[in-house]
């Protein structure tokens, strides 16, 4: 048995405690300790079984988690092997469990538990196809201006209007927005608060559907309760294009601001992304920008002129 000061069972609780003081979301702590947990588990699984794998997850539901922290490339990317032919996760998705694992290894050097990251030795899978299908400026208006139901029109319009996240539109009160300077209040992840923009016209329009409310939230449920995300991904699902969800409708959002600004950092700011490197994925430059831009500036493409 490993010294107690050591174990998994000690130092994922510590881990978690601290990442929660960094202002890391509920979900993204509730994740990392899932995954950190299971493979703690799985490690146990393989000091029990001298060093044979399990055949899948269903073999570490009983385990305990106080085995040493130590651990290397090898058992890391057998772990990941077991992950993802078991839920047939897609990179991108695999790239939690690779997040999770860096970062609490990293806390444990940080504390002078371990001397090295094992994570620096595990290839990180490329993620594929990452620029998610979106719709362009006049896509989405369409969409919008396709719902009946004013409620609903209103809500993505204001998704697309200032680039909000699903679980902050439904948490958006009136008190949350200034409709002299134009600007909302917006809670983000981690608790932490940004200002956004709004249109004028979409504000009017907010005002209409307030009707003469001034505080509360925004979007009402049928019950007079504040709309949940359930109910934003029904509508999506039941109104929307093939493929489109309310995530898709920010991207366009983002690809749109950054399109007309050329201000990555600004696009960055508006969305409360953490790191830039989460906003590149957003970006597209229009096709047809793309083709002006090389025919105008290229040495090579315009040499014959």
């Amino acid at each position: 048995m490993a010294p107690p000061k050591r174990t998994f069972q000690i130092w994922i609780p510590r881990y978690l405690s601290n990442i929660e003081t960094k202002n890391y979301s509920k979900n993204t702590i509730e994740a990392y300790g899932r995954i950190l947990r299971l493979f703690a588990r799985y490690k146990t699984y393989l000091a029990e079984h001298e060093g044979d794998m399990p055949k899948s997850t269903g073999f570490l539901a009983n385990l305990g988690m106080i085995t040493d922290v130590d651990t290397d490339a090898y058992e890391i990317s057998d772990f990941f092997v077991m992950i993802r032919n078991e839920h047939h996760l897609k990179s991108a998705s695999l790239h939690q469990y690779y997040s999770s694992l860096s970062s609490f290894y990293r806390h444990l050097i940080a504390q002078n538990v371990v001397d090295a990251n094992p994570m620096n030795h595990v290839e990180r899978s490329k993620i594929k196809d990452r620029e998610l299908k979106y719709l362009r400026h006049k896509e989405v208006m369409v969409f919008i201006a396709s719902l009946e139901n004013f409620r609903n029109a209103l809500l993505i319009r204001t998704i697309y209007a200032t680039g909000m996240r699903v679980s902050e539109l439904c948490s958006l009160s009136v008190e949350h927005i200034n409709f002299e300077e134009q600007t909302i209040r917006v809670l983000g992840k981690g608790g932490k608060i940004r200002i956004v923009f709004c249109d004028q016209n979409t504000l009017s329009m907010i005002q209409y559907h307030l009707n003469g409310r001034i505080v509360g939230p925004v979007f009402l449920s049928n019950r007079g309760q504040a709309i949940s995300p359930r109910t934003v991904q029904h509508i999506f699902n039941r109104y929307a294009p093939p493929g489109i969800t309310p995530h898709k409708i920010r991207h366009s959002y983002a690809s749109e601001l950054y399109k007309h600004s050329h201000n990555l950092r600004v696009v960055q700011e508006n969305l409360g992304h953490n790191s830039i490197q989460t906003t590149e994925i957003y970006i597209h430059t229009d096709f047809d920008e793309r083709r002006r831009a090389y025919q105008e500036y290229f040495p090579l493409a315009t040499d014959w002129k």
